[in-house]
C-alpha cells in the first residue's frame, strides 16, 4: 500500500513539473509574445560601417530623402521581427524576413506616385507586426520641382496652360506673372502642371512651391523664326514668317523694308503681311522685335538677281544659269498658272510637267551641271556642322502632287548621300495627302538632311561633315531626280516650277 501511495505521489509531482515548465517553454520558443514594434531611426543601407543616418523621426531637422525607389534602408528599433506590413507614405513595400532581426529590418523603398498618395500619410513609415503597429516620421518625398517650359504664354484669359518640367507634385502654391493661381492639377508623373490663364499679370515670374521646395522661372517668350514662306516675294504677295512667340511685335524688317502693317497669328506661330515691291528695298535678313526680345534670320530675303553668294542656279542667262537642258524640264518666263496669292514670279524659271510615274520609274533633272565651279559655301566653312547650312530654292506646285520623291544629289557624293523632298507625306505616319501651293514658296533643306542608304536612297544616317557631300572645296555640281520608290504608279503627275537655287547659312 505504501509503495502504491509513493508511486502516485511521484506521478503527481511529475505532472506538476510539466505544467510548470509549459509557460516557460512557450516564452523561449514563441516570439509572438514580444511587445509592439517601435522605430528609433532609419539608415541608408551600405555594408558596415558606411551606413548613413537619414531619419531620426524629426521632420524639422531631418533632410529630405528623395528619388530612391528600389534603394534599401535599414529600419532601426525594437520588436521588428515578424512584420506583417510595412508602408512608406501609405505605399506598401515587399520584404524578406530573413533580413530582419529584433532590432533591425532591411527593406527596399517602393515606387511611389506622389501625385496619387494619401497626403495624410506623407512622410510616414507604418510598421505592423503580430503584436501591434507603429508610425514613424520619415521625410521621404519627391525631389525639388523644376520648370522647363510653358505651353502657351500668349493664351487668352481662361484658356488652359501647362507648365512642363519635373516633380510638379504636392504643389502648395502657384504664382504666374505675379497672380496667385488658386486651382491647378498635376499629371500623374509630375511632368506637367495645368491651370487657367489669369486675366491679368504684373510681372514675368513663375513660382511653384511644393512640399519639396520652390521652383522659379521667367515667362520667356523670346521670338523664334523657323522659316519664311517666300524669300523672293513680289509686291502684294502674302508673306508668312513662321516661328514661335511671334506676338507683341513692335517692329518687322523684311530685308531692307520696314513692315508696319501685319497680322499676328494665333498663339504666336506666324505673322503675315503683304510684300513690298522687291525693287524698293535691299537684300537682307528678316528681323522681328517683340516686347520679349529680338530675332533675326541668318540668311537673307529678296535675293533673286541681287545676291550671288551661294547661288547655284537662277535660271537666268549668265554664269549662274543652272539649267541642264534635260528632256523633262522647260524654261519659261512669267507663266501665270504658277503664280498665286502666296507668291508670284515674273522672272525666267524652270518647270517640269511629268505624267504619272510607273512603279520604280524615275525622271532625271540635270540641274546645276553648268555650274561646276560654283561654291555652295566658302572653303573656310567646310568644317561647319552640316545643320548650319541648307539648300534653298523657290517652288510652285500648280497641280496636286501625291507620290514621287524629288531627291537631290551632288556629283561628289553621288548616291552615297542624297536628300529627299516629299511634301505630300504626313510626318510620322504612312498617310499621304496631295500637296499644292498657292503660288511660290521657299523650301529650306538643311545639309544634315542628306543621308545614306539603308533600304532606299536617303533613308539612312546623315552626313557628319559637309565635305562628304561637296568635297574639300565646297564647289560641286548637283542634280535632282523625280523617282517613284513605290511599286505602284504615283497617284498624280508632277507639274512643278523651281527657281533661285542656292546654299544659305541658317545657323
Amino acid at each position: 500500500m505504501k509503495k502504491i501511495l509513493n508511486a502516485r505521489l511521484c506521478l503527481l509531482l511529475l505532472l506538476l513539473m510539466i505544467v510548470a515548465l509549459l509557460p516557460a517553454c512557450k516564452k523561449i520558443n514563441d516570439s509572438s509574445n514580444a511587445g509592439a514594434p517601435s522605430i528609433t531611426s532609419v539608415r541608408l543601407y551600405h555594408p558596415s560601417p558606411q551606413d548613413t543616418l537619414i531619419g531620426t523621426g524629426n521632420l524639422n531637422t531631418d533632410t529630405s530623402f528623395t528619388g530612391h525607389s528600389g534603394k534599401y534602408v535599414v529600419i532601426i528599433g525594437h520588436n521588428l521581427q515578424n512584420a506583417t506590413n510595412i508602408t512608406f507614405n501609405g505605399v506598401p513595400t515587399s520584404f524578406n524576413t530573413a533580413l530582419f532581426a529584433p532590432n533591425s529590418a532591411v527593406v527596399s523603398i517602393p515606387y511611389i506616385e506622389f501625385s496619387t498618395i494619401d497626403t495624410a500619410k506623407l512622410y510616414t513609415i507604418q510598421y505592423s507586426t503580430l503584436a501591434g503597429s507603429t508610425t514613424f516620421a520619415f521625410k521621404l518625398g519627391p525631389a525639388a520641382p523644376i520648370i522647363s517650359a510653358v505651353s502657351d504664354v500668349f493664351a487668352a484669359p481662361g484658356d488652359s496652360v501647362y507648365l512642363y518640367g519635373s516633380n510638379l507634385v504636392l504643389v502648395q502654391q502657384l504664382t504666374y506673372g505675379g497672380t496667385n493661381i488658386p486651382r491647378f492639377n498635376s499629371n500623374v508623373n509630375g511632368t506637367s502642371l495645368g491651370f487657367l490663364m489669369p486675366a491679368t499679370t504684373s510681372d514675368k515670374l513663375i513660382i511653384v512651391t511644393t512640399k519639396s521646395g520652390t521652383a522659379r522661372d521667367t515667362i520667356n517668350a523670346k521670338p523664334i523664326i523657323y522659316g519664311i514662306s517666300n524669300c523672293n516675294a513680289n509686291v502684294g504677295d502674302s508673306v508668312y514668317v513662321y516661328g514661335a512667340y511671334l506676338k507683341t511685335i513692335q517692329s518687322i524688317s523684311f530685308g531692307g523694308a520696314s513692315i508696319t502693317n501685319f497680322t499676328e497669328g494665333p498663339h504666336g506661330v506666324y505673322v503675315k503681311f503683304a510684300a513690298p515691291a522687291s525693287n524698293s528695298y535691299a537684300s537682307g535678313p528678316v528681323t522681328i522685335v517683340t516686347s520679349y526680345g529680338t530675332v533675326s534670320t541668318v540668311y537673307k530675303v529678296n535675293t533673286q538677281n541681287i545676291d550671288k553668294v551661294g547661288l547655284l542656279g537662277d535660271m537666268e542667262w549668265g554664269d549662274n544659269f543652272g539649267f541642264g537642258w534635260g528632256a523633262s524640264e522647260h524654261l519659261t518666263y512669267a507663266q501665270a498658272d504658277f503664280n498665286g496669292s502666296m507668291g508670284t514670279n515674273n522672272s525666267q524659271f524652270m518647270y517640269i510637267d511629268n505624267p504619272v510615274l510607273a512603279g520604280g520609274a524615275s525622271v532625271y533633272i540635270p540641274l546645276g551641271n553648268s555650274n561646276t565651279g560654283n561654291h555652295w559655301l566658302p572653303v573656310a566653312n567646310i568644317i561647319d556642322p552640316p545643320a548650319n547650312w541648307a539648300l534653298q530654292f523657290d517652288i510652285s506646285v500648280a497641280k496636286p502632287w501625291n507620290g514621287g520623291t524629288l531627291y537631290i544629289r551632288t556629283e561628289f557624293a553621288g548616291d552615297s548621300y542624297v536628300a529627299r523632298y516629299e511634301p505630300w507625306k504626313i510626318p510620322g505616319s504612312n498617310v499621304t495627302k496631295a500637296f499644292i501651293t498657292k503660288g511660290w514658296e521657299t523650301v529650306i533643306i538643311p545639309l544634315s538632311a542628306f543621308k545614306s542608304t539603308v533600304n532606299e536612297l536617303g533613308d539612312g544616317a546623315s552626313i557628319s561633315q559637309i565635305s562628304q557631300l561637296l568635297g574639300p572645296t565646297g564647289a560641286n555640281s548637283y542634280n535632282m531626280t523625280l523617282k517613284n520608290f513605290d511599286t505602284s504608279p504615283t497617284a498624280t503627275g508632277f507639274y512643278v516650277a523651281i527657281d533661285n537655287i542656292r546654299c544659305v547659312k541658317i545657323k
